[in-house]
C-alpha cells in the first residue's frame, strides 16, 4: 500500500518541534547548551517508566542537564547479576553513582502502568510478549504480595497497590547494589520513591518512615481563565 502524506505527519510534527526549539529555547538558553557540551553534572537521577505519558522533565519542569533520566518498562530495578548478559539499567545506575556522583535517585512509577498490567496478567497465566513477560517478572514478588494481602481488592485498586509495592521493592534492590554501599552509608546518596497520577496530574512521594505514598502539596489547580 503506498504511503499517504498523512503517514508522515508524526515525523513532520518532530520537524516543527525542532524548528521551534532552534528559534525559541535554544536562543534563550544557548549559553546553557554551550556549557553542557563540555559535560554534565546532574544531582538527581530518575529511574522512570518508558510510558510516553510520563515524562519526568515535563512533570518537574526541569532544565536541560538537570536530571539524569533512565526509563524502562515499569520503572523496574533488576537484580544485580554478574552473568554476561546486557544490563542497561544497572549500567546507567552505576554510571550515575560512580561517574556522575548524583546525590539523589528517584524510582518513579505512575498510574495505569502497562508493564505492571503485563505482570498481573502473567500472574493469571496470560504472559504478554516474548521479552516483556520475563522482564516484568521482576515485579512478581510485589504482585504476589498484594494479591495475598488484598485478595478482595478490585482490579483498579490492586493495580495501584502493585505499582506502589513494585517501587518499594525496586528501592530495596537498588539499595543492595554493591557500588551504592559507600555513598549510601556515607550519606552522600539518598534514594526516594515517587508515583504520578496521570489523570489528576498529582505526585505522591514515598514516606520512608511509614512506607506510604503521601500526596505532594501544590498550588490548587482551577479551570478559571486568568
Amino acid at each position: 500500500m503506498p504511503l499517504k502524506s498523512s503517514d508522515f505527519e508524526p515525523i513532520n510534527r518532530l520537524g516543527k518541534g525542532y524548528d521551534q526549539f532552534r528559534h525559541d529555547r535554544y536562543v534563550e538558553e544557548r549559553h546553557r547548551f554551550e556549557d553542557l557540551s563540555k559535560g554534565q553534572t546532574p544531582h538527581i537521577m530518575i529511574l522512570g517508566c518508558a510510558d510516553s505519558r510520563v515524562s519526568p522533565e515535563v512533570i518537574f519542569a526541569a532544565a536541560p542537564g538537570e536530571l539524569f533520566v533512565v526509563r524502562n518498562v515499569a520503572n523496574l530495578v533488576p537484580p544485580t547479576e554478574e552473568a554476561g548478559d546486557y544490563h542497561g539499567t544497572t549500567a546507567a545506575i552505576e554510571y550515575a553513582v560512580t561517574g556522575l556522583r548524583v546525590e539523589h535517585i528517584i524510582v518513579m512509577g505512575h498510574s495505569g502502568c502497562g508493564g505492571i498490567k503485563a505482570c498481573m496478567s502473567a500472574g493469571e497465566n496470560r504472559p504478554i510478549g516474548r521479552f516483556i513477560a520475563p522482564w516484568v517478572e521482576i515485579a512478581a514478588p510485589a504482585r504476589d504480595a498484594v494479591r495475598d494481602e488484598f485478595p478482595d481488592a478490585d482490579d483498579e485498586t490492586r493495580q495501584k497497590l502493585v505499582e506502589w509495592e513494585a517501587i518499594r521493592r525496586s528501592i530495596e534492590t537498588l539499595e543492595s547494589m554493591p557500588f551504592l554501599q559507600t555513598p549510601l552509608f556515607g550519606g552522600s546518596l539518598r534514594v526516594h520513591g515517587a508515583w504520578f497520577s496521570i489523570a489528576e496530574g498529582q505526585l505522591r512521594w514515598l514516606n520512608r518512615s511509614t512506607g506510604e505514598f503521601d500526596l505532594v502539596p501544590a498550588q490548587p489547580i482551577t479551570d478559571d481563565v486568568p
